[in-house]
């Protein structure tokens, strides 16, 4: 089992930028590719970035491909997503989802096993 708590979010101007944490729970930390989703009012939850877990590639959506990035600490059981240049269309739930053992496709929903509860992004223009 696993548990996982997202901090960090809030309010920001377009441009500005934001540094996501989720904070996890459990044994074995490393052996969970770790995810970010997001979901905006009215909308599908969709993937945002993926970050495996012991060789630590990552995989990015289109849409935020060059501004954000996903980083892990294995050894502080935390993943972080770092959000510059956001934008009024960044403005979602943030999500901090863990795989075990990783996913076949990246970013697939169903392939990950545990989920936080979220953290508010709103960004204005």
């Amino acid at each position: 089992q696993v548990q996982l708590v997202e901090s960090g979010g809030g309010l920001v101007q377009a441009g500005g930028s934001l540094r996501l944490s989720c904070a996890a729970s459990g044994r074995a930390f490393s052996s969970y590719a770790m995810g970010w989703f997001r979901q905006a009012p009215g909308k599908e939850r969709e993937f945002v970035a993926q970050i495996a877990g012991s060789t630590r590639s990552t995989y990015n959506a289109v849409a935020v491909k060059g501004r954000f990035t996903i980083s892990r600490d294995n050894a502080k059981n935390a993943v972080y997503l770092q959000m510059n240049s956001l934008k009024p269309e960044d403005t979602a739930v943030y999500y901090c989802a863990a795989s075990f053992g990783g996913t076949v496709v990246p970013g697939r929903v169903a392939e990950y096993d545990y989920w936080g509860q979220g953290t508010q992004v709103t960004v204005s223009s």
